[in-house]
């Protein structure tokens, strides 16, 4: 809904979406937030993995990074979610229509703003999503290392709760190895200190072995 009193046709559209997008914060995701009270919405995921790329970019292998690109990307990629939901990382069902529920939902989102800046976003969210710059694979890294650290640090309550195994994770954290040497010692450290403390399933033929 556009306002009839904003007479700025341009600044009409973007308060527009910006309206649009407040619907983020009722996004809930499966991973819980450090008290264990409530699930995380998607708005705060977007906050909390953008200052996690800020903070941890001297881990990179490269550091020179277009930073402003990331943070822009790793706020805008789960807007989508607002028509299309959020799919659980483990859910091998919700994937198979992920990409055209979240195409559609680009298109109408990233519609509703001026016609220069609607271009702009969907070519980022498009970059993220197709994982081939320096700056989309450690956004991605980020994104998907951020609700290891919160699993950790809620005694793997979202884990035990879907019974995810260490492979599982370890498979979805791949983009981390190839951004960032550091960080993927860090991924596996945390991996192994969940496994210790009963909060993560390993493997049943690790377990065997």
């Amino acid at each position: 809904m556009q306002e009839s009193w904003i007479r700025n046709e341009r600044l009409s559209s973007q308060v527009a979406f910006l309206v649009e997008i407040d619907k983020l914060k009722s996004v809930l995701r499966k991973t819980f937030i450090m008290d264990r009270s409530r699930l995380e919405n998607t708005a705060e995921h977007s906050w909390h993995v953008s200052l996690l790329a800020v903070v941890l970019l001297e881990h990179a292998n490269d550091p020179s990074l277009d930073l402003n690109r990331v943070i822009c990307m790793l706020l805008l990629h789960d807007i989508v979610e607002i028509d299309a939901g959020d799919t659980f990382a483990y859910d091998t069902e919700g994937y198979l229509d992920k990409e055209e529920r979240e195409n559609a939902a680009a298109r109408r989102l990233f519609g509703m703003l001026p016609d220069d800046q609607q271009g702009e976003w969907m070519e980022l969210w498009r970059e993220f999503e197709d994982g081939v710059t320096h700056e989309s694979k450690y956004a991605a890294a980020l994104d998907r290392l951020q609700p290891v650290i919160h699993n950790y640090y809620t005694g793997g309550v979202s884990w035990r709760n879907n019974g995810i195994v260490r492979s599982q994770v370890l498979k979805r954290l791949a983009p981390v190895k190839e951004v960032s040497e550091t960080l993927w010692q860090f991924t596996n450290d945390i991996l192994q200190r969940s496994i210790d403390q009963g909060i993560l399933l390993d493997d049943p033929i690790a377990k065997e072995g």
